[in-house]
């Protein structure tokens, strides 16, 4: 009979917890702790009543019995679309707080398989703690370990965090025209002029948000939400509009986060909401790195001076300071925080990663742990930063690509397929003996994610706390 799949992966980090899954005429229930879980439940056709092909597919979290929140899709077993639900886009899928802890999830719209993408929709669920002020909790103020250098920290991050909504990149796309939109797209991912070209001039302006949205956004959560989940490290690509674009955009011409050429979140915001952050949770310290990796040359890039006058404009009236990599490296947990240097500015800083275009365009993980493996064997030595990454780019294949935005809706991006698959098999391995022989003598060590989650953090803050001894 027919029937459609989800994969179930789950991530449980907090006391008496259970995450069920059900569909009709089947369940699993998880409650196991620090574990990577993975399971498979089918919407059978023969599980419905006679001549109705849709049933439900839900998960429900709860605490010591008590229900923290349900969430559910209707699947049509027979076409496998999703029909109505809570999880039909990335946008209904925010990270939810409660008792002091949190819930990350997400929900990929599989479609039939083409160019090896998943057949079977995937469910992730993680349940962590509420990490706001994990620095104030493992290392508090006086302690041993706050007089560890800072640069023996393990800090949990968000990858692109500029890419976290579709608020600046359709702006800047309703007046461009169709020329424009080919170049700036062309240019900024790869293979979109092969989408661009498979369609009609006319189709273009109507696709471009559905090739941003698959293949460029890679946060779904607010940055307040994920400095609250527990990121502390953010790389940042500020520059201008490119030029052509700007001609048209009614945005405000001024430093934007630059994945290629399409915008994301403004520098000043990004900046804005960290330093109130910091204001509001005095043990905690967040490193930011602006790099212009992959910036066009038609994306004006600030100097020194008008990357000093933005942040010094921020920190005007608030009771903060920044560092640099001298502090970053030479000072103690301790006295950034008496110095009040809680917020440290990095500037193309030296760094090793674990991160190779042919490895990481994958679909399953499996060349990422290869990759991982080989790097143990001979580990990075003398950078200021050790960038280890838990993301896939399987945007960087070209018939994952075409399949992704050609049938495509909000759910469909590759970003989200590869997710909850690369991370049930690259976090456990930075968890065990992997994470510890990369983590190296100093030099931050940095966890980078899409779509930041609770086991991400988990993860980091683990390491942190057994790498400060």
């Amino acid at each position: 009979m027919p029937s459609k799949g989800v994969r179930c992966f789950t991530y449980i980090a907090v006391d008496g917890v259970e995450v069920e899954y059900t569909v009709p005429k089947g369940n699993v229930k998880r409650g196991d702790q620090h574990q990577f879980l993975h399971d498979h439940l089918e919407v059978e056709s023969s599980n419905l009543p006679h001549f109705k092909f849709t049933g439900n597919f839900e998960f429900i979290v709860r605490q010591d019995g008590r229900e923290l929140t349900k969430q559910w899709v209707a699947i049509n077993s027979m076409t496998g679309k999703l029909e109505d639900g809570s999880m039909v886009n990335m946008e209904q899928t925010p990270s939810i707080f409660a008792n002091d802890l949190v819930i990350s999830y997400g929900f990929y719209d599989a479609g039939p398989g083409l160019a090896e993408l998943p057949k079977q929709h995937q469910c992730y669920v993680t349940v962590t703690k509420n990490y706001e002020n994990w620095m104030r909790d493992i290392i508090p103020q006086g302690s041993d370990k706050s007089n560890r250098p800072f640069h023996k920290m393990v800090l949990p991050s968000a990858h692109d965090i500029g890419m976290n909504n579709m608020s600046s990149s359709l702006s800047l796309l309703k007046n461009a025209g169709t020329g424009i939109i080919k170049e700036v797209l062309g240019r900024s991912l790869p293979h979109a002029l092969t989408i661009i070209n498979k369609v009609g001039d006319g189709a273009i302006n109507r696709i471009a948000p559905d090739i941003i949205r698959a293949l460029a956004i890679t946060q779904k959560d607010t940055l307040d939400t994920i400095l609250k989940i527990g990121a502390r490290y953010f790389e940042f690509r500020p520059a201008k509009c490119h030029r052509q674009m700007q001609k048209v955009s009614p945005l405000d011409d001024t430093w934007y986060f630059q994945h290629g050429a399409i915008p994301g979140m403004p520098y000043r915001v990004l900046l804005d909401h960290i330093t109130r952050f910091l204001v509001d949770h005095k043990d905690e310290i967040i490193v930011v790195h602006n790099r212009w990796d992959g910036v066009p040359g038609d994306c004006p890039r600030p100097n020194d001076d008008e990357l000093r006058d933005a942040l010094n404009d921020i920190l005007r009236d608030k009771d903060l300071k920044a560092g640099n990599q001298d502090d970053m490296m030479r000072k103690t947990i301790h006295d950034l925080r008496e110095s009040n240097n809680r917020l440290i500015i990095l500037k193309d800083c030296g760094q090793a990663s674990n991160y190779d275009d042919a490895a990481n365009a994958t679909l399953t993980g499996d060349s990422m742990v290869e990759k991982l493996s080989s790097m143990c064997e001979d580990p990075p030595r003398g950078h200021p930063i050790t960038l280890l990454q838990c993301q896939a780019t399987a945007t960087n294949i070209r018939d994952v690509i075409i399949a992704s935005v050609l049938d495509s809706d909000v759910s469909t991006s590759p970003i989200l397929a590869t997710k909850p698959v690369c991370d049930h098999k690259i976090l456990p391995l930075l968890k065990g003996e992997v994470g510890r022989k990369l983590m190296g003598k100093e030099g931050v060590v940095v966890i980078l994610n899409d779509f930041f989650d609770g086991a991400t953090a988990d993860v980091a803050v683990g390491l942190c706390r057994e790498r400060l001894g």
